[in-house]
Formats: C-alpha cells, structure tokens, sequence
C-alpha cells in the first residue's frame, strides 16, 4: 500500500550537494505522521525504514535527520504514551532484520534526547514492565537483540535489580521456573560476556546492576587483551583503591600519559606523585625522537627540571649545540660545551661527508653563486634533491614556505637558497636531461608548489625515481634506508630545526648537504648492485627503471606526458653506456 493510498504526502528535504565538480540534488525523506495518535508501532518502524531506504544522503546524515523526526514525533501523543511505544517498537525492530541494530540505536538516542525535555512520560511504570520483559526475553535469547542494545534498554528505561525481581517473581506466580535467583541469573548472563572477552558490556552490566564480586585479576585481564576503557570504567566504579592498582599497572607497563589522566581525573597526586613528572618527561622524549626541539621546549614550559632532562636528551642524540643553546637559555651549568665530543659521536654513529667523499659545499645566497653552482650541476648524469623547511606547529595554518633546497651532483653538493631570485639553479635542475633522485619527493615537491607556484620546473618534470617506492619496507624513512644500504644512518636530529635563520650553522648546512648527497650514494649502489644480499627487499636485481616517473599539471598534453614517460628508456641506456 503506497503513502498517497493511506491519506499522507510523501514529503523530503532536497539538499544542493557539489560531488565531484557536478551539482547533485540529494533528500532526507520525511516520515509520513507527525501525528502519532492513531498509528501502531509496527506501521511507524515500516514508514521509518522507507524513509531511511529513499533518503539518498550518506549513513550518518541520514540518521541525525531521522532521529530528530522521531524525537520530534514522540511530542505527538503515541499510544499509550512515548515510553510505552518506544518499548513495543524495541521489541518489534527484530523482525526488520538488518536494519534493527541501527534502527533501536536511532529511537533509543531518540528518546533519550526526549527524556531529557519532559517533565514525564505519564506511562514510565508500564512502559517499564514491558522494557524488563524484553530484557530478560533477550537475555534468554527468544528475542534477538545486540548486547549493547540490552544495556541501553536497560539504562534509558532506568531498570533495577528491584524491577527485574518484581517481573520475575509473577512469572514465578504462573509457574515459570526459569527464575531460581535473578541475581544468580544476571551473574551468569555477564560472565558470559567475560567468557566471549565483550569486556565493556560486561563492566556495563556489573556497574548497572551494582555487582561488585569481581576484583584485581578482573581488571588485569581486561589491561592484558588492551581493553583499557573498560578496565577505567571499571576501576572508577569499584573505587579509589581498584584505581589505584590501574595506575599501578599503566606505570609498569609504561603507559605513563593514561596514568596520569586517571591520576589528574580522581585527584591520586598524593598516592602517586612522580607520574606527572614521568608523565612529562616522556612526552619530551617521544617529541625529541622525531626531532621536534621547539616543541619540547614548549611542553617543558620553563620548568628546570624538565629543560635540563630536555638537555641531557640533546646530548644524548649528539645535538650539543641544542645543548648549548637551553644552557644559555635557561642559564643552567655544569654541562659541557664540547663540539668535539659530537664530532666523535657522529663519526662513530651516523653517516658524514668525509665517508661520502664530499670535501665542500656551496652554498648560493646570492646571483653570483648561480653560474658556479650551476656548473657543477651541468653534464652529471645524476643529481640527489630534497629541501628544508621551518616547521610549523600551530594547528590548522598554512606550513611555512620552503627556505632552501639541496642539489647534489656526484661532484659535490649545492644548497641553494629557496626564492624567486634564485630559481635558476633549482629549475636548471629539474629541466636538464639528468635522473633527478629524490625520497618521499611528492612531498617535497608539493612543498614547493606551493611555496614557489608561479615556478614552471615543479609543475612539469621527467627522469624522476623516487627510492622509496623501491623498498617494500619504508620503516626509519631516509636515515634507516641509509642504514640499510650503506651501513650507517644519518643524524635527523636538526631535520625541525628553524631552517629560515641566516646564517645557517655549520651543523645546518652540513645536515642538508648529506640528506642529497645520500641520494647519490644509494643510487650508486643499487645501480651497480654492489650490496650484500640481504640488503634489499628481493635476492634478485633491482629494476629501478620501472620506478622512474614524469609528471605534468596540464592534462591537455597528456599525449607528450606519455612520450616522456617513454623517453627515460633511453636516457636510462645513455647513463649505463
């Protein structure tokens, strides 16, 4: 029977959607009744799902809006009243198969957001007869609903140990057996829910029902298998002393932040006063492992302690004159100055330019540098290319623009300051007939794009073999493939650095210098294939030439882009010649 049959309009909400360039009219189909009076539940849940199936927006916009239909129409006089309907819909949705799940989560928040508004329901007692009923029909499994839909019954009907001893007793009354202890009964309907592991339905249960039976290996089960929120939950309800022993156990197990949100949250600071110090000195050193400096400084804010732990991770990973500039900073003592010492530190445990045979870098910050930089770039068959930039650590802004970029021949390599002004070195770069060697370089070159996107060169090129997309396993980015390749990995301690300062340190231009000059180096060694073999993913020989790519923004000239495509076949026979 169709809605204009039954005496209603079809109604729907048309929505204007841009998808893919092409303007796309999408609607939220309204449910027919905004008058429930006289309408069952079952016609109300098969009206619900056509609007649902003719809605054509996405899942979730789709349930907000009904949602809000429904809670909407519970204001309308459903009979006997909106608990009560919402109940017998509960109790009907099983039969709509694949949609009941969704469906009793979408009336069940429905009603919530109504409870919330009503003074009351008029029918909260029989509504919540029915609701027991459905519970304990659902726990002995003759009506089929998700477990995480029996707890919701239970929590939005506010059903107690109390309600369901009422309801089991008169059916004890009609000589139904099924009930011999409904706490006994409760008990072991949630054990099976620790037995199957659905720990936060379990914890649930027990916190709704106010079961304290299970105590310490409870919890530890539930940290073993990761469930960490169920075990939080559980430890908040059973009290300060189960609390205690959670922290105890994130703090051995180094999870030192989830520590210290339990013990900030319920006021522990006394039990446990040095996690918000651990707390703090992790997070510093998880932040100077990916060598974001400024950063943990930030989070240090000025606390002594924290700056010198912060200091002792920068001698740690040879940054002495990161050391030396928190020293002076902060005025602290009694560290040494000794660039010396991180000499030694990382000729013993990183890659460096001398085991490169690099003996000089040029450095290009004004025009007359260009005609000396380039000619050193001019008739190599290879360069190596990245660039640095500042790092940007405010949330949503634009990332800063890139400040220089590094050009490696197998001569030596040329840093170039990134401008307008000095675009000559990078575009002769990009243009001239050479491999361009690059790692992760779609980064870089949308770095670029958007720093310098009036600069033809970054929006053509051809001749590029990317590395990283010849090793299956990109773990420990350049520096570990180095390490893998070569032997040794590179120092990416100043790879955040401010990298716009002028003039860079000697560390800087070195650091830079190396990332390119690497390049060539693994370059080199795949193409002669003089490694070990098992230093690359496969026994076999590498072919690089299928990793070599072009690019091009027009697609007009998608015809030339696959003649370029072609081109480095034989630009690949000229550099083996």
């Amino acid at each position: 029977m169709c809605l204009f049959e039954m005496g209603f309009e079809e109604k729907a909400i048309k929505l204007q959607v841009n998808e893919e360039e092409a303007c796309e009219t999408k609607k939220i189909c309204l449910h027919a009744f905004t008058d429930l009076t006289y309408v069952a539940p079952i016609v109300f849940l098969y009206l619900l799902k056509e609007c649902y199936v003719h809605g054509n927006l996405k899942a979730t916009k789709k349930f907000r809006a009904l949602q809000q239909q429904v809670h909407q129409v519970l204001c309308n006089s459903p009979q006997p009243g909106p608990a009560t309907f919402v109940a017998y819909c509960l109790y009907i949705l099983p039969i709509f198969g694949s949609y009941c799940e969704g469906f009793s989560h979408l009336i069940i928040s429905a009603f919530h957001r109504f409870l919330k508004t009503a003074a009351t329901t008029g029918d909260s007692l029989e509504a919540k007869i029915i609701a027991v009923q459905l519970f304990l029909d659902i726990v002995e499994g003759s009506i089929d609903h998700d477990e995480r839909i029996a707890v919701k019954i239970l929590e939005v009907f506010d059903i107690k140990l109390t309600d369901i001893e009422k309801v089991a007793s008169q059916s004890k009354a009609k000589n139904d057996r099924r009930f011999h202890s409904v706490k006994a009964f409760l008990e072991q309907y949630i054990f099976g829910f620790i037995e199957s592991e659905s720990y936060m339905t379990a914890v649930s249960l027990l916190e709704h029902f106010s079961i304290r039976q299970s105590g310490e290996s409870f919890l530890v089960k539930m940290i073993e298998k990761k469930q960490f929120r169920a075990a939080e939950k559980w430890a908040t309800f059973m009290g300060k002393p189960m609390l205690s022993m959670l922290v105890q156990e994130y703090v051995d197990r180094n999870k030192l932040k989830s520590a210290y949100l339990i013990v900030k949250k319920n006021n522990l600071q006394q039990e446990f006063p040095d996690v918000h110090h651990k707390y703090k000195e992790s997070a510093l050193k998880k932040l100077a492992e990916k060598a974001c400096w400024d950063v943990a400084e930030a989070k240090a804010n000025g606390d002594r302690q924290l700056v010198e732990f912060l200091v002792y991770l920068a001698m740690e990973a040879g940054y002495l004159e990161k050391v030396d500039e928190l020293c002076n900073r902060y005025s602290l003592e009694g560290f040494p100055k000794a660039q010396e010492h991180e000499a030694i530190f990382l000729q013993h445990c990183f890659l460096n330019l001398n085991e490169l045979g690099v003996e000089d870098i040029i450095w290009v910050d004004e025009l007359n540098g260009l005609g000396k930089a380039t000619c050193h770039i001019e008739g190599s068959k290879v360069v190596g290319l990245d660039c640095e930039w500042k790092p940007n650590y405010v949330k949503g802004s634009k990332p800063n623009k890139v400040s220089i970029m590094q050009i490696a021949s197998d001569k030596k390599p040329v840093l170039n300051k990134a401008s307008h002004g000095y675009s000559n070195t990078t575009e002769f770069a990009f243009k001239h007939p050479a491999h361009i060697v690059g790692y992760n370089f779609q980064c870089d070159v949308k770095q670029l794009a958007q720093s310098y996107g009036d600069l033809e060169c970054f929006k053509c090129y051809n001749m590029l073999l990317d590395i990283q997309n010849m090793f299956k396993d990109p773990r420990g980015g350049l520096s570990g493939l180095a390490e893998k390749i070569l032997g040794a990995g590179l120092n990416k301690t100043r790879r955040n650095s401010n990298w716009e300062q002028r003039p860079l340190s000697q560390n800087q231009l070195e650091y830079a210098a190396l990332d390119a000059a690497v390049l060539i180096q693994i370059f080199c060694r795949v193409c002669d294939h003089s490694h070990t073999a098992d230093a690359f993913d496969e026994h076999n020989k590498i072919e690089w030439k299928s990793y070599i790519a072009s690019h091009m923004d027009n697609p007009k000239k998608s015809r030339k882009e696959s003649r370029l495509r072609k081109e480095p076949e034989a630009e690949v026979k000229d550099y083996e010649a």
